[in-house]
């Protein structure tokens, strides 16, 4: 998929080249030159996706899959780039104007690529969702946030094709770049947070729901919850209480049925290192388990599990 967004940004670059030959429409020229953005981009997502999908090592006992937010980051810095010099080319050229030529041509020519940048990003969207792959995702963004601006430059294209007012073009290059700025922040954002670990409350809110639906009465208490994400990769640990009379393997079957009902949902994706932990005196009035022949107190609450309670190091209790 990488590989044909490569060749796509290369084939729209020259498309967007030609247009602004033919128009010198500095709004299409920016266009252009964000496409450069798109194509030093796509190498370089090409080059993560190749280092996330080697095999672990000595170094990297967790995989590679952090390139991929490393390769997202810099896409999202090169795309505010571009922004910050669209707003700089399109100053000047309000300043000093410049009549625009053969703008119908210019027109067919930047609406073609809109259309093929929409249908390729939506592509990439779908495919980095589906197999978790931020680059992919930020690729898919990429396309359609310059889908968008191009629309808008082929209103502005229309507009002054019919009104006369070429300044106009510059001022619809000026409003693109600051959405472009903002499209290129928000990638960036997602991939540091990635490559800082930061949790992702939806996931681990969708963990908490599969949790609690399908406890068990050898689930005494579940916490120090944590999901961590390496490329397509999903790193689940968490601390199980079971009774503490379990034999070992009785402990590992509790664990394995736990794993499995949460790779039903996320796939083969995730994986999961869980510790058990013995029950305590204090986690009595919390246990659901009714044939208990050790218990030391009688059962008082159940405590449903959420985010707040779920992610601290800490055993529950009343």
């Amino acid at each position: 998929m990488q590989r044909w967004i490569v060749i796509t940004a290369c084939v729209l670059f020259l498309l967007k080249i030609v247009a602004w030959y033919l128009t010198k429409s500095v709004a299409i020229l920016t266009d252009a030159l964000e496409s450069i953005v798109n194509i030093i981009a796509s190498f370089i997502g090409i080059y993560s996706l190749y280092i996330s999908a080697k095999p672990r090592d000595e170094n990297h006992p967790y995989g590679h899959g952090k390139a991929e937010f490393l390769s997202a980051a810099i896409e999202g810095i090169l795309i505010m780039l571009a922004g910050v010099f669209i707003i700089y080319e399109s100053v000047i050229h309000l300043v000093y104007p410049h009549p625009l030529k053969k703008l119908d041509f210019g027109i067919i020519l930047v609406a073609i690529s809109a259309v093929i940048n929409f249908i390729l990003g939506y592509i990439a969207i779908k495919r980095g969702i589906k197999n978790k792959s931020a680059v992919l995702e930020a690729s898919g963004h990429h396309l359609q946030s310059d889908t968008y601006s191009t629309i808008a430059i082929i209103v502005g294209l229309i507009l002054i094709y019919y009104t006369g007012f070429h300044q106009l073009d510059s001022i619809v290059a000026i409003i693109l770049s600051f959405i472009i700025i903002f499209v290129g922040y928000r990638i960036t954002r997602k991939s540091i947070a990635g490559i800082m670990d930061e949790a992702d409350k939806k996931i681990l809110g969708r963990l908490v729901e599969l949790l609690n639906q399908y406890r068990t009465q050898n689930w005494i208490d579940i916490h120090n919850l944590r999901v961590i994400k390496f490329g397509s990769v999903l790193h689940v640990d968490c601390h199980l209480t079971v009774p503490w009379y379990l034999n070992v393997r009785e402990s590992n079957m509790e664990i394995e049925n736990l794993t499995q009902y949460i790779e039903n949902e996320f796939g083969e994706t995730m994986e999961f290192f869980v510790h058990a932990d013995d029950c305590v005196e204090f986690s009595c009035p919390i246990c659901l388990k009714e044939d208990c022949s050790v218990r030391l107190h009688p059962f008082k609450k159940r405590i449903e599990w959420t985010l707040e309670n779920i992610i601290p190091n800490n055993k529950h209790q009343l």
